[in-house]
């Protein structure tokens, strides 16, 4: 056998793909099922990171607070707050703009700034600066924020134990909430 009759390693490599993409064989099956699984995971990151600003955009709603318009199990596609302003309800009564059926941005923001407790998903309702008046003969904001309610909460956050006498920082919201799809969360929720 001379040397042109044997095969390259281009030659071998390409065999050895054909014979991975054709085996009958369980675990090699199911190897190819895994990285099919994986390759659509990195895909969806990817196309995630160009139009949402993040590859984790998706989080499952815990709570009822914002019923009936995000309900719990709900998973919610969250835009990048580098990405997007923040219109809040008082901007969106007096433009018309709603989210959620209703007016305003829902905001995901990290709880007095901790990355230990679970996110809250609630309403943009007004911004406050510093020294301002957190509501109508409030305590004064101790810092400039977002005041935040959810929209099956009959006070805002600031009044109740969410967020108590804490405007929410810029800094500590995570995303604009953009779109929902509902109950596909419940088995995140499940095995968490």
């Amino acid at each position: 056998m001379n040397s042109k009759d044997q095969p390259t390693g281009k030659d071998k490599i390409l065999d050895l793909v054909h014979q991975f993409r054709t085996s009958d064989n369980f675990w090699i099956g199911l190897t190819r099922d895994l990285l099919f699984v994986a390759g659509m995971i990195i895909l969806i990151m990817v196309v995630s990171q160009i139009t949402l600003g993040t590859p984790r955009p998706a989080v499952a709603v815990e709570s009822g607070s914002m019923l009936p318009n995000i309900g719990i199990g709900d998973v919610v596609l969250i835009q990048d707050i580098d990405r997007t302003d923040i219109i809040t309800y008082s901007q969106g009564s007096s433009s018309g703009y709603e989210s959620f059926d209703k007016y305003g941005d829902v905001i995901l923001y990290r709880k007095f700034g901790s990355t230990a407790d679970t996110p809250i998903i609630h309403r943009a309702m007004y911004w406050v600066d510093e020294g301002e008046p957190m509501w109508n003969n409030g305590p004064r904001a101790p810092h400039a924020g977002y005041i935040t309610k959810g929209d099956n909460n009959r006070d805002i956050d600031q009044v109740a134990s969410t967020s108590r006498l804490q405007p929410i920082k810029e800094e500590w919201v995570i995303g604009v909430a953009r779109w929902h799809i509902p109950w596909v969360g419940y088995l995140s929720l499940a095995v968490h």
